[in-house]
């Protein structure tokens, strides 16, 4: 079996298909883990699971309602409400179900940040204080973390540098120096389809086989010889790129991951 540890099945581009197109991941041995951005989405996430379709739950930093945020239009949220803030017990509850094995997807996103520099600030901080929370509940409950994070590797590190935190970097675009700080955090690295559309060769080659971890992130970074939507079916595109990259077989990179994932999730 492989695992896809980021899929979205979740979200409301899969509702006329997702039964089917999880019985046919199953039936070619893919597993997978739906990822929470809101309550909502990750409530849904905990009803699709079953056997070898585990759950995530999280508040991601694109879905905090952010006063700071107001005035940028070209933001537009399809998954749910936004939520002022991570209620914490709220969250807590859902993980009272098994399908539950990781916090997240959290972290942070400055990419599109406001204007001014008082307000960037209080920007930022607002974003680290309700990824902070949701580390505090990981830690809590000794669950990993599924982390985003985009133009933020500063912060973040200087973040998980103060704490004891297993977990990912999802959907990886750092550097080769990049890697070395976040291994020596003990992190994972979620591998997917942005590596066709960006140069990622040098980071991968430098990510020790035993920290790679697959995912796709569908719907999105469809891998550009996978024409439909992206789903779970492309990951093998993915997998075969790492294998060109790392100079490994195929089978080899499908077993190590596999026992990856095991070992990070628990499953």
């Amino acid at each position: 079996m492989i695992f896809d540890t980021h899929a979205h099945l979740n979200f409301f581009e899969f509702d006329e298909d997702r039964e089917d197109l999880i019985k046919k991941c199953l039936a070619q041995g893919i597993g997978l883990i739906n990822v929470g951005t809101n309550f909502n989405s990750s409530k849904k996430c905990i009803e699709i699971a079953r056997e070898n379709v585990f759950t995530s739950i999280g508040l991601h930093p694109s879905n905090i309602d952010s006063e700071f945020l107001k005035s940028m239009e070209d933001l537009k949220q399809t998954e749910g409400a936004l939520e002022k803030d991570f209620d914490y017990d709220k969250y807590k509850e859902l993980t009272r179900s098994k399908s539950v094995v990781a916090i997240g997807e959290c972290g942070l996103d400055y990419l599109h940040k406001p204007k001014g520099t008082a307000k960037k600030e209080l920007f930022k901080e607002e974003q680290k204080r309700i990824f902070e929370k949701q580390l505090d509940l990981a830690e809590e409950l000794g669950l990993p973390v599924i982390i985003h994070c985009r133009s933020a590797f500063d912060d973040l590190y200087s973040i998980l540098s103060k704490r004891k935190i297993k977990g990912v970097l999802h959907c990886f675009t750092g550097t080769k120096e990049e890697v070395e700080r976040f291994l020596s955090l003990g992190l994972y690295f979620g591998i997917n389809g942005i590596i066709f559309k960006i140069d990622s060769e040098e980071a991968i080659r430098n990510i020790p086989l035993d920290r790679i971890l697959l995912e796709t992130d569908c719907p999105y970074l469809s891998p550009p010889m996978f024409e439909e939507r992206n789903n779970p079916l492309s990951l093998k595109y993915v997998i075969e790129e790492i294998s060109r990259i790392k100079g490994v077989p195929i089978k080899e990179i499908e077993e190590i991951t596999y026992k990856n994932t095991k070992n990070l999730f628990g499953i």
